[in-house]
């Protein structure tokens, strides 16, 4: 599709979350793939400057990758054909076969047949479309919709439908045969839904699915749409429905922009250092004369000119011990936890920490509670799988599955930064290990794990990795329980709350967890969540949000539930209970179970909060 030709508007989260490099976005009358990293419009995408995401991508990607970026974009003028009209994410038109959608014709054609036209619009961009020339409306050309269906495959691939091989069962195709996608009745089910051509070869779409697709359809060509490019693959394909959820995942990287030191002097030098560096070697007169040149002066100008070049040596000083490149760089989780449980408050523009009170009768179990009033994080995309969702675990997907954002090793990844607000709380860890070594709760946790061999085992992953342990199944259920109940009182609705679980053994052993609200503009900061955390209302929170927990209106199949059945990785916990949207959980509302935090109807008696 022409490039110059606008088709619509997305949020920079969207490009990250839903409608990333690879997917398929649909639009009112077309369907497009948002294409690969090497034709995006880098002069007009700002540098995010987060450099411990950009360590950590840099260790899955490689240490060509030198930026994170945000989508490019230009503000809007008033002029539908300016240069702001021009610039923003590249898209191409996926699937390439589209069919009339006059009842009377149904025709189904590739696009370059000739046999469509599209439609520009630069005053309506969501009615851009193209039509067939069967003039089925009277005067009006019926719309050309996209093809719903295409092929898929689990290394990551996408192809067209291939509709004339799949018609006449893999024989010679008869040499001008016209096709017709025609749907039977109302339901729109595949069982109703035929492929036709002119020659009298009939099929059922029904023969895509299940067992029967693999007999039936072609290997994978290993085609990347995304980027134009194929590559050896042969792997059984599926077919896939158009808007379907499985055709997509993002495989994201996210981290909280944490104090660079608690003094904001120096945590200032330190986010401003790639401009700041080049003065530690001039002398001090030079530099103190440079400094109003410099872009990030007027962030530093409140401190005073000599305040600023001792913090420029004392930065260039630190900057001089040798650094290493451990293999914890990964580690995301540890600074996290230090910050959040570091005894002195910070006040920074995108870290800010309050300790309050613990709420009364919680002293045994819980330790801190911790406001954060403001909260800056930055996501980056570094690649995207389709059919089976990635790992959980950041990087433990496997190499072969991710599919590439560019064709070549990338040089940045797009990313989006949201602010927002929290509550952190932190669990008594002699309290939470005194629990996991009770007889019942490892029986209760060799149910569960079994359950997890099972579902590994399903998809020849290796059984016996991956297991999170029953801390973080306690942990992480409390968190849910309280989204629920925090969703009623903060004014954010369950789905704009999200959480981050800290569960750790070991030397350094971690237990706490982060409800925390994140938006693009204000609504990320307004207080709500924050205000909850007071002691005199946290409290009567946490009471009525585990008293609710103990019962579900789906009991007692929620609380009998067995995992082991089919191979679930949760317990007791359905949506009825515990299940959240997308963007609160960060397991996919896997590891869950009541049983293990309160004693529920009829599970065993081994919750972690007695009643």
């Amino acid at each position: 599709m022409n490039a110059t030709v606008r088709l619509g508007e997305l949020r920079p989260n969207q490009l990250l979350h839903t409608f990333g490099v690879g997917a398929i976005a649909d639009l009112p009358n077309l369907s497009v793939m948002v294409l690969g990293l090497d034709g995006w419009q880098l002069d007009r995408a700002d540098i995010v400057r987060e450099e411990r995401l950009l360590a950590a991508v840099r260790k899955v990607l490689g240490p060509q990758v030198d930026t994170l970026r945000t989508p490019p974009y230009t503000p809007e003028d008033s002029d539908p054909f300016g240069d702001w009209s021009r610039i923003g994410v590249p898209v191409g038109l996926f699937p390439r076969w589209l069919r009339c959608s006059n009842p009377q014709c149904n025709r189904l054609a590739p696009v370059m047949s000739g046999l469509f036209e599209l439609i520009p619009n630069a005053y309506a961009p969501d009615k851009i479309r193209y039509v067939h020339n069967c003039r089925g409306n009277g005067r009006n050309r019926p719309t050309a919709v996209p093809a719903r269906f295409v092929l898929a495959c689990p290394d990551g691939h996408m192809d067209d439908f291939p509709w004339v091989y799949f018609v006449h069962r893999g024989a010679e195709p008869c040499p001008d045969g016209t096709l017709k996608l025609i749907g039977r009745g109302t339901t729109g089910e595949v069982t109703s839904v035929y492929v036709e051509c002119s020659c009298g070869a009939r099929r059922a779409m029904s023969e895509a699915y299940g067992e029967a697709a693999e007999r039936n359809l072609p290997a994978c060509r290993g085609r990347h749409p995304h980027l134009g490019t194929f590559e050896p693959c042969g792997t059984a394909v599926r077919t896939v429905a158009l808007g379907a959820t499985n055709s997509w995942f993002a495989m994201q990287m996210r981290v909280f922009s944490l104090p660079r030191s608690v003094e904001p002097l120096d945590h200032a030098v330190a986010e401003h250092w790639g401009q700041l560096e080049l003065l530690a070697l001039l002398p001090e007169e030079h530099a103190v004369g440079l400094m109003p040149s410099l872009q990030c002066w007027p962030m530093l100008e409140p401190f005073g000119k000599a305040a600023v070049w001792k913090a420029v040596r004392r930065r260039a000083a630190a900057a001089k011990a040798p650094a290493s490149e451990g293999d914890d760089v990964l580690d995301l989780a540890a600074p996290e936890w230090q910050a959040f449980t570091d005894p002195r408050d910070v006040e920074l523009p995108d870290f800010t920490t309050r300790r309050t009170a613990v709420p009364s009768g919680t002293g045994d179990w819980l330790d801190e509670v911790v406001l954060v009033p403001r909260l800056r994080e930055v996501a980056a995309l570094y690649g995207f799988a389709r059919i089976d969702a990635p790992e959980w675990g950041v990087v433990d997907t496997e190499e072969y599955r991710r599919a590439p954002l560019s064709s070549h090793a990338p040089t940045w990844l797009p990313c989006a930064e949201v602010r927002g607000e929290g509550i952190f709380l932190r669990f008594n860890e002699d309290r939470i290990a005194s629990w996991e070594q009770r007889p019942d709760v490892a029986a209760r946790q060799a149910v569960l794990r079994s359950a997890h061999r099972s579902w590994r085992a399903q998809r020849h992953l290796e059984p016996d990795e991956g297991w999170p342990g029953a801390r973080y199944l306690l942990l992480h259920t409390v968190s849910h329980v309280l989204i629920r109940q925090l969703a009623l009182e903060a004014g954010y609705s369950a789905a704009g709350i999200s959480e981050r679980i800290y569960a750790r053994t070991g030397p350094e052993p971690m237990a706490g967890i982060l409800l925390y609200t994140a938006a693009p503009d204000s609504e990320g900061t307004l207080g709500g969540l924050v205000g909850l955390g007071d002691a005199d209302r946290l409290g009567p929170l946490l009471e009525q949000a585990l008293d609710a927990a103990s019962l579900c209106s789906s009991d007692p199949l929620c609380a009998e539930h067995d995992p082991r059945g089919h191979g679930r990785l949760y317990g007791a916990a359905c949506h009825a209970c515990l299940f959240a949207a997308e963007t609160t959980c960060e397991r996919g509302n896997q590891y869950l179970d009541r049983a293990l935090v309160v004693d529920t109807l009829t599970g065993p008696a081994i919750g972690f909060f007695k009643q």
